[in-house]
C-alpha cells in the first residue's frame, strides 16, 4: 500500500469523513494538521496545485483531492486499486 497523507484541521467535518473512509478501507495514513504544523498549509497548497481547502489527500504521489473526490473514487470502484498500487 502506498503512503497516504491527509492534510486536515481538527474542526473540519469533511476531514473526519475522509479519515473514516480511509480507516474503513484499512488504510493507514499520516495526518498533518495545517493549523498546528508550521509551514504545513504552504506545503499542502503547493502539492495540491493551489487548492487551499482541507482535506487534501495524497495516495503515494497521486493527488486525490478532497473528501468529495475521495468518495467519488470509492463510488467509481477506483479507490481500492489505487490503495493497492
Amino acid at each position: 500500500m502506498p503512503p497516504i497523507t491527509i492534510y486536515t484541521t481538527a474542526w473540519c467535518p469533511y476531514c473526519s469523513a475522509a479519515k473514516s473512509l480511509l480507516k474503513e478501507k484499512g488504510a493507514a495514513f499520516t495526518e498533518i494538521d495545517v493549523e498546528r504544523v508550521p509551514g504545513a498549509r504552504k506545503t499542502m497548497v503547493e502539492r495540491a496545485g493551489g487548492r487551499t481547502s482541507v482535506p487534501q489527500i495524497f495516495i503515494g504521489e497521486t493527488h486525490v483531492g478532497g473528501c468529495d473526490d475521495l468518495y467519488a473514487l470509492n463510488g467509481a470502484g477506483k479507490l481500492e486499486p489505487l490503495l493497492a498500487s
